[in-house]
């Protein structure tokens, strides 16, 4: 069965799989295009939902949308921020209602991750549409003396009362300190930790609650939401590393507290990803959208195998060149799936299969799955057939739509042709090695070249 590190516990633990696993993974705040890093994170989700469907594993997913709630800045590093919502400060800078907004960028993030192949989640709830839950956990929070609101219409969670605090990051209460761009500790508090469950205030984004007119804290929301479509207990919660602390501590915190036990059995975090060595940021100019990697002609599937071809648990910098590489690999392996389901049918190659199956279970072990896969490509005992057979059964797994160039007329992929032509004239004055360097050029674009009497033909 699968295997994956759990951050909460420090150690790869087994995930048990004897019923329905249920996995919750923190969605996207919908105030603007989701870029190639914030996306790696629900490749990996769909990676481990793949990974367990294989071993015919029921599997029931939730992807909130975060649509309010979400502060422009985090001036303290605490997950307070200030009193702008992103969406709506978004919003007016667009000349859009809030609602238009995030209709918008949650329309355009579905759509990457269908082009990423990533299977929809049972329950994409959006937080604008569940702030009655919210405001339910909130006053159950207050009744059990965990929470306590203050004169102004907050309602703040009362850290202290949850001495466990810190398991997933490490932060221990008794070492958290105000952050140092913070003069004075908001007098509000009964402890400069405790983090704001409702905030007061007015505008199109806020209800009516009994502490006063506001809306809802970010953390809040994913424990509301998650509560309610998977349940007290479920199997995995997903995020990106950046939400270890303080969202997930905090969510983890309020989740507990208002039930009594340990929500989550495991914590699955993946890891940054930069571009060209540097974090994807506006004020660096290196934010890539996927619809970027689609203008530079690159099948949007090759990010998806430039994320394999990493273990989740790795800092990833990813580059042009990368994905190049990446979409010159997915082409050739389409073209040779293409290829091989001409020959004579044959039994899957299991040992072959086996192996990459074992590295998926050994804590996502992908860039071993795509060595293997490649050492099968390469293995000329391995009948056509088989192979065929082997790589479409894997890419149950790999999502890389390798069948799709199956029963298409052959056209040759972007700059190919300069290619041929470049070796032909590398042929006619001699120059072998040219010739056989861009063979070996084409043949990774998934174009194979064959020498005739009447000259080089390609397939």
């Amino acid at each position: 069965m699968l295997r994956i590190y759990d951050t909460r516990a420090r150690q790869v633990e087994e995930i048990e799989a004897d019923r329905a696993v249920r996995m919750y993974t923190c969605g996207p705040t919908v105030y603007r295009h989701a870029h190639v890093g914030n996306l790696r994170t629900y490749v990996l989700s769909d990676l481990i939902r793949r990974v367990l469907e294989r071993r015919r594993v029921r599997v029931v997913a939730c992807r909130n949308i975060t649509d309010v709630g979400h502060l422009v800045e985090d001036p303290s590093g605490d997950g307070e921020g200030t009193d702008e919502d992103k969406v709506v400060a978004q919003a007016l800078a667009e000349g859009r209602s809030p609602r238009e907004l995030a209709r918008h960028y949650e329309d355009a993030f579905v759509a990457d991750t269908a082009a990423l192949n990533l299977r929809p989640p049972e329950h994409a709830p959006r937080a604008s549409e569940t702030v009655d839950l919210m405001i339910e956990l909130i006053a159950r929070l207050v009744e059990r003396g965990h929470a306590y609101t203050a004169p102004d219409g907050s309602v703040f969670f009362d850290v202290q009362s949850f001495p466990s605090y810190g398991e997933i990051s490490g932060n221990r209460l008794d070492a958290l300190r105000p952050a140092h761009r913070i003069e004075a500790v908001d007098p509000r508090k009964r402890f400069h930790a405790d983090w704001a469950l409702w905030k007061p205030g007015d505008g199109e984004l806020t209800w009516d609650t009994p502490w006063g007119r506001g809306f809802p804290g970010w953390h809040v929301e994913c424990s509301a939401m998650s509560l309610r479509f998977l349940g007290s207990r479920f199997d995995l919660h997903l995020g990106g590393i950046d939400l270890r602390f303080p969202h997930h501590e905090d969510e983890r915190a309020q989740s507990n507290a208002a039930t009594g036990h340990e929500v989550v059995r495991h914590w699955v975090h993946g890891e940054h990803l930069l571009f060209d060595g540097r974090k994807m940021a506006k004020s660096t100019g290196n934010v890539v959208l996927l619809s970027d990697v689609v203008a530079a002609g690159l099948d949007p599937l090759a990010v998806r195998l430039a994320f394999l071809e990493h273990r989740y648990r790795q800092q990833l910098n990813l580059t042009w060149d990368t994905l190049r590489a990446a979409d010159r690999t997915v082409r050739r392996w389409r073209a040779r799936v293409a290829e091989w389901s001409e020959s004579p049918s044959a039994p899957m190659a299991a040992a072959y299969a086996e192996r990459v199956e074992s590295a998926f279970d050994d804590d996502l072990d992908t860039p071993a799955a795509l060595r293997i896969l490649r050492e099968l490509e390469r293995d000329e005992t391995v009948a056509p057939g088989a192979k065929f057979e082997t790589f479409l059964h894997l890419d149950q797994v790999l999502a890389l739509d390798l069948s799709s160039e199956i029963g298409k007329p052959k056209v040759l992929p972007p700059g190919a042709a300069e290619l041929l032509a470049a070796r032909e004239r590398a042929r006619e004055s001699g120059d072998w090695a040219a010739s056989d360097r861009l063979r070996d050029e084409l043949a990774e674009m998934g174009v194979r070249v064959s020498d005739t009497p009447e000259g080089q033909i390609w397939a």
